[in-house]
């Protein structure tokens, strides 16, 4: 979703005239943005649709709810849920086929610099992690209940951290001092454990860095939602529809790039049987491009710097 740069929770929409222009193909359209967070995207798309045109938003977090409150707009509704359940929602409404769907992916800036939200270990907070903090479990109640296997597996699989294990020792370690300390619950206390067990750092980055972001990815189970999402929007757009989408890391980024070239490879044929070139299958998408933002917008919004944003376009039913 949307990074800022400054610590008043204020929401800067990464990529966000390229993600409309990519998207927007019609005027007249369904569309669905996946991931409201303050509504960048979703604003920017409204000022552009025709009055036929529809917008369909989802998000988690009860904040972006109450701010998509504020789109006093016909055309426009939002979902209290994960883009997960978007083929459940689209049936619900009786919507076939959309025009194009936006996934923006990742944690908004007012989430990350919102200490009550447990996202960030630049400040001392609950430990809580989840987009939604109405629904589910909070890091702190997993880190509770989890085994070192399952503590270890996430850290190394989600955050790519080569001293998962040793990580995971040490949060199993202090869960035994619970009687004399009280059970794990700040994000200070955690980064803290981390910068313990890591025996060397990455140039610039915090400790815990890889830490957290794997947490907060397995609290929300984003990786299995976006992969659920990604195939909901592929056979729900329309011939000439959109599927754009920006990550911000390199786990995100390698489901999206598989999946659209999976969707956008030829079929493989068998070489025995003699076929003509317009008999050959074709594949039903087709990549468009890839963008990252440019240099001007990084420097104003350095959390846009990981951005990457894919394209794919359907062009057969």
């Amino acid at each position: 979703m949307a990074h800022a740069v400054d610590t008043e929770m204020q929401h800067r929409t990464v990529l966000l005239d390229e993600a409309v222009d990519a998207l927007l193909w019609r005027d007249d359209g369904v569309y669905v943005d996946g991931t409201f967070g303050r509504g960048g995207h979703s604003r920017r798309l409204l000022e552009r649709l025709s009055d036929k045109g529809r917008l369909l938003a989802f998000d988690k977090d009860p904040q972006a709810i109450a701010e998509a409150a504020t789109i006093a707009d016909p055309r426009f509704s939002i979902e209290h849920d994960s883009f997960a359940q978007l083929r459940e929602v689209l049936a619900r409404r009786g919507i076939a086929r959309v025009a194009g769907v936006l996934l923006d992916l990742g944690v908004s800036s007012p989430q990350f610099d919102d200490p009550t939200r447990g996202f960030s270990f630049r400040f001392d907070g609950p430990l809580d992690m989840r987009m939604d903090p109405t629904r589910g479990e909070s890091a702190a109640e997993w880190l509770a209940r989890a085994t070192l296997e399952e503590i270890t597996e996430v850290i190394r699989d989600y955050g790519e951290e080569r001293f998962a294990f040793q990580i995971a020792k040490a949060l199993v370690a202090r869960r035994a001092s619970t009687d004399r300390l009280g059970p794990l619950a700040s994000t200070g206390e955690l980064a803290a454990i981390v910068a313990g067990a890591v025996k060397t750092r990455e140039k610039g980055q915090n400790p815990a860095t890889r830490t957290f972001q794997a947490i907060r990815i397995h609290v929300n189970q984003e990786l299995a939602d976006l992969q659920i999402a990604l195939d909901v929007a592929a056979d729900v757009l329309e011939t000439g529809g959109k599927l754009v989408v920006i990550s911000f890391h390199s786990l995100e980024d390698r489901i999206v790039k598989r999946f659209m070239q999976a969707k956008t490879s030829v079929p493989a044929v068998d070489r025995r049987v003699p076929l003509r070139a317009h008999e050959l299958p074709t594949p039903p998408y087709k990549l468009v491009r890839k963008v990252k933002p440019s240099d001007e917008e990084v420097a104003a919004n350095p959390r846009a710097r990981s951005a990457i944003m894919r394209i794919a376009q359907r062009v057969a039913p």
